[in-house]
């Protein structure tokens, strides 16, 4: 049983423990960091693959139609639109276009079912003050399933940083579970 009491099979699930990702020599052979993280010869396996992020340097300035965020100086931002600036939806966007979350945040229990606004409000402003810095960070959706709320986000960071917000406002159960080499993770809290 993993944390919250969950049975569910995980076996394709890799809980994040702070460890660093598997490395591989030449012959393909597992390996550790040599002394003093000296990797030499040996290649980090990319343990991440996200399809919703730009594979392409955007030509500067570039604007989202959707959203109006701006490309420019290599990220995502607020900022006042330049004249003549390029086309282009953002990650945020496209996600949202494709119904692709990146993040999901499941919460359940009796405490949140009596304090379901309060903890919806805490998510919301938690959302818009990430979201005024960081246009990529959004809430897709929140919708009911099987008597627990479901809200999904275009990008990872922001359901684990609403979960840790949840717990040190609740405290409760929680648990996070990357799915395996794949950019999503699921989040789930209870009280």
């Amino acid at each position: 049983m993993g944390k919250g009491g969950s049975s569910k099979d995980t076996s394709n699930i890799a809980h994040h423990k702070g460890t660093p990702s598997p490395v591989r020599n030449r012959r393909g052979q597992k390996g550790t960091p040599g002394p003093g993280g000296n990797r030499g010869d040996r290649l980090i396996e990319e343990r991440i693959h996200d399809p919703y992020k730009t594979k392409k340097k955007l030509p500067e300035p570039t604007i989202c139609p959707e959203c109006q965020a701006l490309f420019q100086q290599g990220r995502w931002t607020w900022a006042e639109i330049p004249p003549n600036a390029n086309q282009e939806l953002c990650p945020a966007c496209q996600r949202i276009r494709d119904r692709v979350p990146a993040g999901f945040l499941t919460l359940s229990g009796a405490f949140f079912q009596e304090h379901r606004e309060e903890i919806i409000n805490l998510i919301r402003n938690k959302e818009e003050s990430e979201k005024a810095q960081h246009p990529l960070k959004r809430i897709m959706d929140i919708e009911e399933q099987e008597g627990e709320t479901v809200i999904t986000f275009t990008e990872v960071h922001l359901p684990r940083g609403i979960g840790e917000a949840l717990n040190r406002a609740y405290e409760g159960e929680i648990d996070y579970q990357y799915a395996d080499q794949t950019s999503i993770l699921r989040v789930r809290w209870h009280r």
